[in-house]
């Protein structure tokens, strides 16, 4: 019984440079979510440390123009982002202006104190870490990512660990759910975390790796069926000769995410789960559905199941949108909130990190005086307010061109679709999902999948196989083995009958 398909063996691999820095993402995709998420200083440390010695020795023989333009456009992001750092940790930044409030502190204390053009000094290299650890996570899912082998690994990497996390998860709320691996659990004792501290974090890592096993599953199942294109009156009669034990596994990783994530009661994280499953459900087999209607079908469907497993596993979760609806209003007023942060900052922000410092004096009064706003709970609002509306639209950008490159991936392949297919669904959920929360402020999240975001992006584009072609037509050329006409004709043969 075996997980993965039997075109990967990950036993025999040939020794070669790309080893070391495949072996070291591989490990950080898999270890990041474990230490509580990755939230604290010095896991993030530890993991830039290890992709930043995986970025020095990662293979770029696989590497092609389009790729070399995508490491490009992420310099031109880095290059902002040092610019925006000088800035703000500099104390004469060029064209900065400082932050008021450290003339009203010199003015109130009756003493000089150096202005910045931060309102909290060095927090913005403090705050560099998690930007750091996605950097050079997408840098080398692109490097890595560029053999179509590797990719694939890295895809089964990320699902089986995220099975095995989903698993965790569930197993010790059932026995324990007051803790999270070796420590207390202070909050959400009723929803299941896993390894994380936040529910809405953990539905949306659960739920993406569910959307990866589906895609897994649908790419197996349709390798099997014998038709070019799938006859829907006998698919059920096909799918039943498939062994159960090559397919058992992988619906039974299915199910544990899936289990996972209804038992987060989050309501936005299970919700854009399920739609990224649909979503890319219908992606995956557009080619097989009936050409007018079938994708509607296959929406509508996809939706009635969607809502009957919300029914089935999803009762709280059912019952955190009758009673306090898609949104919060305390989220909705902190996000006012910060639109006034970023109206009154609006070219470098108040500093990268600072956003707990800067939104006290904003904090609306119809927002509850119970806790602490130490984020705004929207990572492109809190990003404007950090480092400016500037930077924040050149990431939207980046976005922006990461899916678009993804979506031609989705259409424009027809071998190894699965991988840009997998990135663009689960950064669309990512993105959506920080929209409305913090999931990619995360480290446990980010890291496993702005590596998958590198390796979809450089299977995006055809893989390089004109190597062993151009090999043997230059061993023609060189007289061994020419054909002869009588060789050639039978060749033609076949394809005259097939024409007829």
């Amino acid at each position: 019984m075996r997980l993965w398909p039997p075109n990967i063996d990950w036993f025999r691999i040939r020794w070669s440079w790309s080893l070391p820095a495949t072996f070291i993402l591989f490990f950080v995709v898999a270890g990041a979510p474990f230490p509580f998420g990755s939230t604290n200083d010095l896991s993030i440390a530890f993991w830039c440390l290890c992709l930043g010695v995986a970025v020095i020795v990662a293979p770029t023989r696989d590497l092609r123009a389009p790729h070399l333009w995508l490491l490009a456009g992420i310099g031109v992001i880095v290059a902002a982002y040092a610019f925006v750092l000088h800035e703000q940790l500099s104390d004469h930044p060029w064209i900065a202006p400082f932050q008021p409030i450290w003339k009203q502190a010199a003015d109130l204390l009756g003493v000089p104190i150096a202005p910045s053009a931060s309102i909290v000094k060095n927090e913005a290299f403090f705050a560099l870490g998690a930007p750091l650890a996605n950097i050079l996570a997408i840098v080398l899912g692109i490097t890595v990512g560029a053999n179509r082998d590797r990719a694939r690994r890295l895809l089964w990497v990320i699902a089986i660990s995220g099975a095995l996390y989903a698993l965790y998860g569930v197993l010790s709320f059932l026995i324990e759910p007051t803790m999270i691996l070796w420590r207390d659990k202070t909050a959400y004792l009723g929803s299941v975390t896993g390894t994380f501290i936040n529910r809405n974090t953990a539905a949306a890592y659960f739920g993406s790796c569910a959307v990866i096993w589906m895609l897994l599953i649908l790419e197996d199942v349709r390798r099997r069926l014998p038709e070019r294109h799938i006859e829907w009156k006998r698919l059920s009669l096909d799918v039943r000769t498939i062994p159960p034990k090559e397919i058992l596994p992988q619906l039974g990783c299915l199910l544990i995410c899936l289990m996972a994530m209804f038992m987060t009661t989050s309501r936005a994280g299970v919700g854009l789960s399920l739609l990224a499953m649909i979503v890319s459900f219908t992606l995956f087999l557009r080619k097989d559905l009936p050409p007018r209607t079938g994708i509607w079908i296959s929406l509508g469907s996809g939706l009635a199941v969607a809502l009957g497993l919300l029914q089935l596993l999803g009762g709280r979760v059912s019952s955190r949108f009758d009673s306090q609806g898609l949104v919060d209003e305390g989220r909705i007023e902190a996000w006012k909130s910060t639109l006034r942060i970023i109206g009154d900052n609006p070219w470098f922000g108040t500093g990268m990190g600072t956003f707990q410092w800067a939104f006290p004096p904003y904090r609306s009064p119809n927002i509850s005086i119970r806790g602490v706003w130490d984020a705004a709970h929207s990572t492109p609002l809190e990003l404007a307010s950090e480092v400016g509306i500037p930077m924040a639209l050149l990431v939207a950008l980046g976005w922006a061109i990461m899916l678009l490159v993804l979506a031609r991936g989705v259409f424009g392949r027809r071998r190894d679709a699965i991988i840009p297919l997998a990135a663009v669904a689960t950064a669309t959920l990512s993105l959506l999902h920080s929209c409305l929360d913090f999931t990619l402020q995360v480290p446990g999240y980010s890291i496993p999948f702005f590596a998958l975001f590198g390796a979809g992006l450089a299977q995006s584009f055809r893989t390089k196989e004109a190597r062993p072609m151009a090999e043997a037509g230059a061993t023609r050329r060189r007289g061994e083995g020419h054909p002869t006409t009588a060789d050639a004709a039978p060749s033609r043969v076949p394809q005259l009958h097939k024409s007829v």
